[in-house]
């Protein structure tokens, strides 16, 4: 399957109740083709209203940290969330919800096969790279999955809330962008 027919097949999902509030399934954006991953955690209303991950004034912030290692959304990474619909309130998406969606991310994850996944905040490292992630101590830290390289990074949400931690994440992101030149430097061409 490509990544058209599985957002296709996404767009009528009622795997949990989150499909009775959506106003759009939220599925992904970017380069399918991309050696890079960019997943967090599910819509908020921007995105929710919009359908695409990331719009928002995080969304904002998230391509300015892009830009800044030479990445863009729609060039040479692909940006989705582990549920594909917005949780009330913007609350944190349940277990349940992510157990339900977690099918979905799995095919986006087969058909990218990506070399680099970029965990954006603690529940997608949560649920990606182990349950005990801290996001505080572990932020910018590599971890081989089979092969792939996961990394997370603090949610642009999270920095918009704190500003503090901005130092923090301009040194994770130069680290990232010295670990895709050496895992998967095609990224960076054509750009």
């Amino acid at each position: 399957m490509d990544m058209e027919n599985l957002r296709l097949s996404c767009l009528s999902c009622k795997n949990c109740p989150l499909h009775e509030t959506r106003t759009n399934v939220v599925f992904g954006v970017g380069n399918p083709s991309s050696s890079v991953m960019l997943i967090g955690e599910g819509p908020g209303a921007n995105e929710d209203l919009q359908g695409e991950p990331f719009v928002g004034r995080a969304g904002l912030l998230l391509d300015d940290m892009l830009k800044i290692i030479d990445l863009d959304r729609h060039k040479n990474v692909y940006i989705t969330n582990i549920v594909k619909c917005r949780p009330p309130k913007n609350r944190d998406p349940l277990n349940t919800e992510q157990d339900a969606c977690m099918g979905w991310l799995r095919q986006q994850y087969l058909i990218i096969k990506p070399k680099i996944v970029v965990c954006l905040g603690r529940i997608a490292a949560m649920a990606l790279i182990k349950p005990s992630f801290k996001i505080t101590a572990e932020h910018g830290q590599v971890f081989d999955k089979d092969g792939v390289k996961f990394f997370a990074i603090y949610h642009p949400a999270a920095l918009l809330r704190d500003q503090s931690k901005m130092p923090d994440t301009f040194v994770d992101l130069k680290n990232l962008q010295t670990l895709i030149r050496e895992v998967a430097p095609e990224t960076y061409e054509n750009m």
